[in-house]
């Protein structure tokens, strides 16, 4: 049973896997962070360019000179 457990300690089938597995889990959480970032800081952009045209929109169409 001891040489057994020696013999799958030194093998290193599984050390690639492991390791894509992490590198991967690390490119899905980076990606995960910039999306929530990204998203955040668009709705924080549209809710202000909403709001400026709201204010602006009312004055301009006045100024048309129209009957």
């Amino acid at each position: 049973m001891i040489k057994l457990f020696k013999k799958f300690r030194e093998s290193e089938y599984g050390a690639v896997t492991v390791d894509w597995v992490v590198l991967t889990a690390a490119v899905v959480a980076l990606a995960g962070a910039a999306y929530t970032a990204i998203g955040n800081n668009t709705k924080t952009l549209s809710d202000a360019v909403a709001t400026e045209i709201g204010t602006t929109v009312p004055t301009i169409a006045g100024a048309g000179g129209g009957s």
